[in-house]
């Protein structure tokens, strides 16, 4: 299964993606709110790039999956997990190496990226901070790619359930063939793996028994925002994408 995905489903969460310009302004731009552009203020270089290219993405995803305009989506202070403004939103960000990814949707969601080919010292961070579980089948596979999955699957789990890395890294337990336990069992819980633009792109969402294994999130990339970060709306380019897997995210035991 791979190909295009443009076109966003309100009944499924959405994953909105665009690369990011290396373009500073001035001042904040006039759509952002007062807390965006105090944080902006205290940015330079690419995290002051990474910063201005994901806010402005947030409210281009937030148009497109409801009735208003880029300019009246707004997000809550802090780290950006629900809309102020439309109502009733969640929503999660993750950039790395020059993309950008939004992911929202009506339930709580997590989203993460990170670069196919990046060969972190992923032998150290695995023996400090996985299950012996984990280990043992991530040790014998002997693949950077594999880890990379779960650190995403971890990352967007943690995200989607409103914790930090401290102490919770082992409340998803991701085994051989990428079976998923969570800690989190009054909750019907889904992941998906997508490989795109050259990124593992994985999203962790809140789901409903009626959501079958098919309903693979939407994906869209937009075009880069313009050098003044103008809030018209984007338009779409062609992305394909292949699936790395779909998976529940059953109770842990």
């Amino acid at each position: 299964m791979a190909g295009p995905s443009n076109d966003s489903n309100p009944d499924r969460p959405s994953i909105w993606l665009c690369h990011r310009i290396n373009q500073d302004t001035e001042q904040a731009p006039a759509w952002m709110t007062g807390f965006e552009a105090e944080t902006l203020a205290h940015l330079a270089g690419v995290r002051r790039y990474e910063f201005l290219t994901s806010r402005w993405l947030l409210r281009q995803g937030l148009a497109n999956t409801s009735s208003l305009p880029p300019e009246r989506c707004l997000p809550v202070d802090g780290r950006p997990k629900r809309a102020v403004n439309p109502e009733g939103r969640y929503l999660s960000l993750s950039h790395s190496h020059g993309l950008c990814a939004v992911a929202t949707d009506t339930r709580p969601l997590g989203i993460d990226i990170e670069p196919s080919q990046r060969r972190p010292d992923w032998v150290a961070v695995a023996r400090r901070w996985f299950s012996p579980i984990e280990q043992e089948w991530l040790f014998r596979a002997d693949d950077p790619f594999s880890f990379l999955k779960v650190w995403t699957l971890k990352e967007a789990w943690l995200k989607a359930t409103g914790r930090g890395i401290a102490g919770n890294l082992q409340t998803l337990e991701v085994r051989n063939q990428f079976e998923l336990y969570g800690d989190q069992p009054d909750n019907t819980w889904f992941a998906s793996c997508f490989y795109v633009e050259g990124f593992l792109v994985t999203l962790v969402y809140r789901g409903t028994d009626q959501d079958g294994p098919g309903s693979w999130p939407d994906i869209t990339l937009l075009e880069p925002p313009l050098d003044d970060y103008s809030l018209a709306l984007a338009g779409t380019l062609e992305v394909s994408w292949e699936p790395m897997f779909h998976r529940v995210i059953r109770a842990k035991r």
